[in-house]
């Protein structure tokens, strides 16, 4: 994993993207260190560091920040870049304190981060190195603190305003039905992540890394990524893929669900332009969809338009109430009709839910409106809304403007679902 790795670092480097590796050491301690004795046993997650601990882990950090520097110093081989590679810098950037006595244990040298030098470390990004940090911390007094590296990796993200935060685990979260996690607000992550209650290190680790993951989304980090690490791809795939590889967390849905903007034509159009091909829905003309571009809502996901739906209001009396303009009435008037068309989701994301979202977001907002009952017409899906309390009625149905534009060669069949108040 680790050559493919910093060839896959150096390569994002040469593209402009500025990257801190916090890299830990538990696995080269626990080959030196015996952790059944009392100065180097693991307590709730971190170790107890005494002298002999602290030396170890010191040593354990030059060489591995020393073989890091030299498998970076290869640059990309077999490329024009192989001797190009990345500058690597490192140094005290993470100021440190005593993690303290807790619960009777004394962490002796385990320590917890105090401060990120984030000046610092911003001019060493802006001059395009690579920063490597150790799970190191100095204090104001001299002192070295032994520190988590998913704490070190946390503060760092937050501190910078990382657009992401990378961790790489042995296992996946799962939700109840043992499916893995592949993306989720920080709110659901804490709700509905489950981890093996067996005590296993590797379950203990992912528990406290999926804590921190939501930490930092709420902090401001855009996205956080949880990566296998046994997948050799997985860093470059979850970084220029739609659909990444691992788990990613963030404050809020990455699905987003919203209003259309003028500037989300292009996407729609984009979208529906297959299904207007199979004639699965009407053609629409990029001035048509422009016009009634404020009647439209949109699911997004990674800045790509995956879903979309149209909402029309129908007057009482047949003429087309258009848009929120027409959500109130006077008492006594008859209520609006509404009209849900342009239903369409992109073939990668069918079965998630995405087009359910939009029906029950418009069916709201009709009802909000004043509108009785919602009308549909379709070729070809009408078991999906029959499914979603449809009943199949007649074109007569129809108000009459609506009833003026049907087009009897396309034959569309038409739904109506009365609302409730």
């Amino acid at each position: 994993m680790l050559p493919r790795m910093t060839e896959d670092l150096t390569l994002l480097g040469r593209l402009g993207v500025r990257i801190v590796l916090c890299f830990g050491l538990r696995a080269q301690l626990e080959e030196r260190l015996d952790d059944a004795s009392p100065g180097a046993r693991i307590v709730d997650g971190r170790r107890v560091t005494d002298d002999a601990a602290l030396e170890e882990l010191v040593t354990a950090a030059g060489r591995a920040r020393t073989d890091l520097e030299a498998r970076l110093s290869r640059g990309l081989p077999n490329t024009p870049m192989a001797g190009e590679p990345p500058s690597v810098s490192s140094g005290n950037l993470v100021t440190a304190r005593p993690f303290g006595v807790h619960d009777g244990v004394d962490f002796r040298h385990t320590g917890t981060v105090r401060e990120v030098r984030t000046a610092a470390l911003r001019t060493l990004l802006d001059a395009g190195h690579l920063v490597l940090l150790p799970p190191l911390g100095h204090s104001l007094t001299g002192d070295v603190f032994n520190l988590p590296v998913d704490e070190v990796a946390e503060r760092v993200a937050i501190e910078l305003g990382a657009d992401k935060l990378v961790y790489l685990v042995d296992t996946l979260p799962c939700d109840a039905e043992g499916q893995v996690i592949r993306q989720a607000s920080a709110a659901r992550l804490d709700a509905e992540a489950v981890v093996p209650e067996d005590g296993r290190p590797a379950g203990e680790r992912l528990r406290r890394i999926l804590g921190r993951a939501c930490r930092a989304a709420r902090a401001g980090v855009a996205r956080v990524h949880l990566l296998e690490g046994g997948d050799p791809d997985a860093l470059l795939r979850e970084l220029f893929s739609r659909d990444g590889s691992g788990t990613m967390v963030t404050a809020t849905r990455w699905d987003h669900v919203r209003d259309a903007v003028i500037g989300d034509v292009g996407g729609i159009i984009e979208l529906i332009t297959p299904l207007q091909e199979s004639g699965a829905l009407v053609a629409r003309s990029r001035e048509q969809l422009e016009l009634d571009i404020e009647r439209f809502v949109v699911t997004e996901r990674d800045g790509t338009i995956i879903a979309c739906a149209a909402l029309h209001l129908h007057g009482p009396l047949g003429g087309d109430g258009g848009g929120a303009e027409a959500s109130s009435d006077p008492p006594g008037v008859a209520p609006l009709t509404a009209e849900i068309a342009c239903v369409a989701t992109h073939l990668a994301y069918r079965g998630a839910g995405h087009a359910d979202a939009l029906l029950t977001l418009l069916e709201e907002r009709a009802r909000r409106a004043g509108a009785a009952r919602v009308l549909l017409l379709s070729t070809r899906a009408g078991h999906w809304f029959v499914e979603r309390g449809y009943v199949e009625t007649t074109p007569a149905a129809l108000p009459a403007a609506r009833h003026a534009l049907y087009n009897r060669q396309r034959n569309s069949k038409v739904y109506e679902k009365r609302l409730g108040r």
